[in-house]
């Protein structure tokens, strides 16, 4: 089984587009006014949004995007711009991160874990 896309809700689809461009995401597929999909730079995942009348309450929805080049990513987002709740910091967890909002309050997670990624020292064999 593979992964295909994630698809997050969003109250205005045009500013959401213009903020995952930012973040370096590949548009594909522009359904203006309801859908837009892209591709990420590496791997074969793709990100879409949809346009709904109102968003989900709660937490919603955590979108971690790993890039090996964290810090300079990082920095070159804040350059455009781009608001951090926190700038890259080393976690318990061994995953280096950065923490932003959306433009419709979704979490985004750019962080660097490299092995530990998918297997931490506390792995379940």
């Amino acid at each position: 089984m593979k992964l295909n896309q994630v698809t997050v809700p969003v109250l205005e689809l045009k500013k959401a587009i213009d903020f995952y461009k930012i973040l370096g995401l590949k548009l594909i597929v522009e359904a203006q006014p309801h859908y837009a999909r892209f591709e990420c730079p590496e791997g074969d995942s793709t990100f879409s949004l949809h346009q709904v009348p109102n968003l989900p309450t709660g937490e919603g929805v955590l979108l971690y995007f790993e890039s090996d080049r964290l810090d300079a990513w990082v920095e070159e987002l804040v350059q455009h711009g781009i608001s951090f709740e926190h700038l890259p910091q080393d976690q318990p967890w061994l995953w280096r991160e950065a923490r932003l909002k959306d433009p419709d309050g979704n979490t985004l997670i750019l962080y660097h874990a490299g092995e530990n990624r998918k297997n931490p020292p506390w792995r379940i064999n």
